[in-house]
């Protein structure tokens, strides 16, 4: 009898715990994660890092530190690995590119490129004040954070019928070498590139009146200004006068895209150069960037991207002018 009650109570114990496993289960996969962007930037601008000169260990440091990151959202390595390796003269560098399928059968073929560089300058030959590396905090830790936040909200809420694949560049300050080696290899491979957006430069804001909270690269190129603000529902991003005197569409990682296949491709950032004293300079630092800022362009662009992702067709073309 003793061993009759002593399994009865046992399989009501399995049974419970069974049950409760099943529950907490349920509950770890409704887990939504978090990562705050400045916690990215604290490792991102870093010394640890030294500045993420392609082809240094600081450099390497990076791209594990965002592999790890997408490892932990769920976001899949796009190629064989995150790192995407290509040759910059006898150097092995290597952009991290992962990717999250659409949610439609039809309209998961066809992607769009969501990117930042996160390389910088590394180490600069004369010190200033006792300080040799330069951090590239604005330049672009914000942007590859940005990018890194947007990810994590798509990995946590599957709010994409095309499949997104988020691209972090190497090799951006030495010609766009990375995502010029990306862009091709995708053309290559015929992917189904509908548009890219690249960040560049998110960390402080404009510090003149102006009407739109972030700058859009080409801004007469394409629809993809006015499709951005109608599907955020306000005017997030609008023309740079400065930023079109300087062809910043040429020289960051958008163009290679627009380049090799002619889609409208371009650059977000609240930076124009007129607006922040410290570009390649050692004093390009965490502690002069506005990270409640950094979160406003994220939760601006967020419903910018998924009205791209979801849209029945492709509403964003290039402008041709007669």
């Amino acid at each position: 009898m003793k061993n009759i009650i002593f399994l009865i109570a046992f399989a009501v114990l399995f049974l419970a715990c069974r049950q409760q496993k099943v529950v907490n289960d349920a509950n770890e996969s409704n887990t939504k994660l978090s990562f705050s962007l400045e916690s990215s930037m604290n490792f991102l601008a870093s010394n640890e890092v030294e500045g993420r000169d392609t082809g240094s260990t600081g450099l390497d440091k990076a791209a594990s530190f965002i592999a790890q990151r997408f490892d932990t959202l769920g976001i899949k390595p796009y190629y064989v690995s995150y790192r995407d390796e290509f040759m910059v003269d006898s150097v092995n560098t290597y952009n991290v590119v992962g990717w999250l399928e659409g949610t439609d059968e039809k309209l998961k073929e066809e992607f769009i490129v969501v990117g930042a560089h996160y390389d910088h300058v590394g180490r600069r030959a004369r010190p200033f004040e006792g300080d040799s590396i330069a951090n590239g905090a604005n330049d672009n830790a914000t942007g590859t954070a940005t990018v890194l936040k947007i990810a994590e909200h798509f990995a946590n809420n599957k709010t994409n019928k095309r499949s997104l694949i988020f691209a972090l560049f190497s090799a951006e300050e030495i010609g766009l070498l990375g995502s010029k080696h990306l862009a091709e290899r995708m053309k290559s491979d015929s992917l189904n590139i509908y548009t890219m957006v690249n960040f560049e430069m998110t960390g402080v804001p404009f510090n003149d009146d102006r009407s739109y909270l972030a700058l859009i690269t080409g801004h007469d190129l394409s629809n993809m200004a006015e499709k951005i603000n109608e599907y955020a529902g306000e005017e997030v991003v609008g023309k740079s006068f400065v930023a079109k005197k300087y062809g910043l569409f040429m020289r960051s990682d958008n163009y290679p895209f627009y380049k090799a296949m002619g889609i409208p491709a371009q650059t977000v950032g609240t930076c124009d150069l007129t607006n922040f004293d410290y570009y390649h300079h050692v004093d390009d630092e965490n502690d002069k960037m506005n990270f409640e800022h950094m979160q406003i362009v994220v939760d601006k662009m967020i419903p910018a991207i998924e009205g791209m992702a979801n849209s029945e067709i492709k509403e964003i073309k290039m402008i041709v002018n007669e």
